[in-house]
């Protein structure tokens, strides 16, 4: 089995309001083997942020020849995500459960996942990708 390591973030300039979320994909290294992100609309921090992850799940599964022998490590600067993603907290926002489910089903195609909290400072190049997508200076 090998990890990797995802580095995700989702913003909203209001809340909600303009929106993006995105991640970056490192290797054992410290290489960055992919970063992709998206422009949300309208949307709250929170769905920005369980985007992120469903998107780079959806990517894993597509990057990964065998994602069945990979496990990824979210570092998320998100602590209700987090939490909420290992189930410590009760997801009650029917939109945020929808995409609870969607990346619970998404994670059996890995060998494991993981959700770790770590402070904004550690988070830059996810951080720096969606507000470069919100200022409309970084395209996939």
């Amino acid at each position: 089995m090998e990890t990797f390591y995802v580095y995700t973030d989702g913003a909203s300039r209001g809340n909600p309001g303009p929106s993006a979320a995105g991640f970056v994909l490192l290797d054992n290294a410290g290489n960055i083997l992919e970063k992709c992100g998206k422009l949300l609309g309208k949307q709250t921090n929170n769905y920005a942020e369980y985007f992120a992850v469903q998107l780079a799940l959806e990517k894993g599964k597509e990057i990964f020849d065998t994602p069945e022998a990979v496990k990824l490590v979210f570092k998320m600067d998100s602590e209700l995500a987090v939490k909420q993603l290992r189930g410590e907290y009760l997801v009650k926002n029917a939109v945020l459960a929808e995409f609870f489910h969607k990346i619970k089903a998404l994670e059996v195609s890995f060998a494991g996942v993981e959700y770790t909290h770590i402070p904004r400072a550690l988070n830059k190049e996810a951080d720096k990708l969606v507000n470069q997508l919100l200022d409309h200076k970084w395209q996939n």
